[in-house]
């Protein structure tokens, strides 16, 4: 199962890369239309890459604390720290147990925190997007972050939801 995973999270990197790439080839003329189009496509690879890292794990996707975490997922390693604030330990497999055991008022918290950790990660990837002001080199910049970050995210979702046990028989 990791391989599998890990696998998946490569490939997720390597789209992620390439899109980040590409959005930084244009230099600053073309910013205004390529910097919402890349900030789109690598949300969607990453949210894809989350939501099939939940269902390897056994995770039904229609239930709302499973999409929930999803999206503290996409927050990176910050929603190690959003979900300890209230209760809930990341890095130990979450069973269906125990996301069922989640109330309603602890996802209205955890999704009001990965809201708003969304708007300040977004106003972060402004000063990287001043590395893409250069062509050329705006692409290395786009394709390493974008890689990056991608790549820390699926980590957290495998430590979210897949087990131990489950990634040592594998």
């Amino acid at each position: 199962m990791e391989d599998r995973v890990n696998s998946l999270i490569r490939w997720q990197n390597t789209k992620a890369g390439t899109s980040g790439f590409l959005s930084g080839l244009g230099g600053v003329m073309l910013m205004p239309v390529t910097i919402p189009a890349n900030i789109s496509s690598v949300m969607y690879v990453q949210v894809r890459m989350i939501a099939a890292i939940a269902k390897m794990g056994g995770h039904d996707l229609k239930d709302d604390r499973v999409k929930t975490l999803v999206y503290a997922c996409l927050c990176g390693n910050a929603a190690k720290d959003i979900v300890k604030d209230v209760g809930i330990k990341i890095g130990t497999r979450l069973t269906e147990q125990a996301i069922k055991s989640i109330s309603k008022e602890v996802i209205v918290k955890i999704n009001q925190a990965v809201g708003f950790r969304l708007v300040t990660k977004f106003g972060e990837k402004g000063l990287i997007n001043l590395g893409k002001a250069i062509p050329l080199f705006g692409g290395i910049v786009g394709a390493t972050f974008d890689s990056v970050a991608t790549n820390a995210i699926g980590n957290i979702a495998r430590e979210t939801f897949i087990s131990k046990e489950e990634q040592v028989a594998a």
